[in-house]
């Protein structure tokens, strides 16, 4: 099981049939994890202006980590299909067995 988030959703033409569909596009987040604290003088000066920089904004602050994991290019019938009306940051549990994608609703 992996635990995915709806990052975006774009309307797109089938180059085949010039149909409307959806791009659906599912990533897997992570804590973002700290750097290495790296031994040294230069190191410390280093690590102090990147500190100074995110402080000013400069440097955002990275709170996750965002892991593409599953794209979905479907038809508006392919979408409707699916039975399960995607959303923005909405969180999904995937499971894979037996051949099949199966998508909950992730609970919290």
């Amino acid at each position: 099981m992996v635990r995915v988030k709806v990052y975006r959703i774009s309307s797109m033409t089938d180059p085949d049939t010039n149909r409307p569909g959806k791009m659906i596009e599912l990533v897997e987040t992570r804590e973002a994890t700290s750097p290495p604290v790296m031994p040294g003088e230069e190191a410390r000066a280093v690590q102090g202006v990147v500190m100074q920089l995110r402080s000013m904004g400069v440097f955002p602050w990275a709170r996750e980590r965002v892991v593409p994991k599953l794209t979905l290019f479907l038809t508006e019938q392919e979408y409707m299909l699916l039975n399960l009306k995607l959303e923005v940051n909405e969180v999904y549990d995937l499971k894979f067995k037996d051949g099949t994608i199966h998508f909950e609703v992730a609970s919290e």
